[in-house]
C-alpha cells in the first residue's frame, strides 16, 4: 500500500448539541470510500432511532467494565453518568485497511488518544454560539431541563480545553461544515505523505549514488 493509501486516525470531539453525530453520518455519506466512523461502546439508553452496533453498542456497565479489565478499550471516559470507550479491535483493523478512522469522544478521551497515536489529528466541533447550542439541546426533545443545565455547564468546562486541538470547526452549514472537514483531512494525509516522500528511496537516488561512489572509492583503497 502506497503512503497516499494510508489512512489517518481523527479524534471529533465538541459540545453536545453542537451536531457532531450529524456531521459525522453526512460526511460517510458523502465520503464514504475515504472513512471509517469508530463506533464507541456505551452505558447510556438508546435514544429513539438509535440502532445497536450503528451508533452505538450499548451495554451494561457490568459489561463495560469488563470491556476495560481487559484491555479492548483506546479509550474511555465517564459523561454525564455514563461510560463511554473505543473498542480496539475495530479501530486497528480499519487502520490497517488503509482508511481513515474517525472517533467521535469526548475531550478526555481524545487526549488519551493522542498519548497512545501521537500523530492523530484532534477536531472540536462547535455551534455558532452559546445560545445557538442552547436552542439546538432544547430542539432535541429528549432530556429534561435538568440534564440540559448540566450539558450547558459541561460545555463550559470543554471550552476551556479547546486550545488543545488541531482545527476547529463551526457547524452553522452542515453541508459546508462537512467539505470542510473533509478537506481538513485530506490536507492532513497529503501532508504526511510527502512528509513520508522525503524518506524514501525514490526520493534520494541522488544521495545513494554519491554514497555508492565514495564507498567505491574506499573499497579500491582511495
Amino acid at each position: 500500500m502506497s503512503q497516499t493509501e494510508k489512512g489517518i486516525l481523527v479524534v471529533i470531539s465538541g459540545f453536545s448539541g453542537a451536531g457532531k453525530g450529524t456531521l459525522m453520518r453526512r460526511l460517510l455519506e458523502t465520503h464514504s470510500k475515504d472513512y471509517a466512523l469508530s463506533v464507541s461502546a456505551t452505558t447510556r439508553e438508546p435514544r429513539p432511532g438509535e440502532t445497536e452496533g450503528k451508533d452505538y453498542f450499548f451495554v451494561t456497565r457490568e459489561a463495560f467494565e469488563r470491556m476495560i479489565e481487559g484491555g479492548e478499550l483506546i479509550e474511555y471516559a465517564q459523561y454525564v453518568g455514563n461510560y463511554y470507550g473505543t473498542p480496539r479491535s475495530y479501530v486497528e483493523k480499519q487502520l490497517a485497511a488503509g482508511k481513515s478512522v474517525i472517533l467521535e469522544i469526548e475531550i478526555q478521551g481524545a487526549l488519551n488518544v493522542r498519548r497512545l497515536f501521537p500523530d492523530t489529528r484532534l477536531l472540536f466541533v462547535t455551534a455558532p454560539s452559546a445560545e445557538e447550542l442552547k436552542n439546538r439541546l432544547n430542539g432535541r426533545g429528549t432530556e429534561s431541563a435538568e440534564v440540559i443545565e448540566r450539558r450547558l455547564k459541561r460545555a463550559y468546562e470543554e471550552s476551556q480545553e479547546i486550545g488543545r486541538y488541531d482545527y476547529l470547526i463551526v457547524n452553522d452549514d452542515l453541508e459546508s461544515s462537512v467539505e470542510a472537514l473533509h478537506r481538513i483531512i485530506q490536507n492532513e494525509k497529503e501532508k504526511r505523505a510527502q512528509e513520508n516522500l522525503s524518506f524514501s528511496v525514490d526520493s534520494n537516488q541522488e544521495l545513494i549514488v554519491q554514497m555508492q561512489n565514495e564507498l567505491f572509492s574506499f573499497s579500491k583503497g582511495e
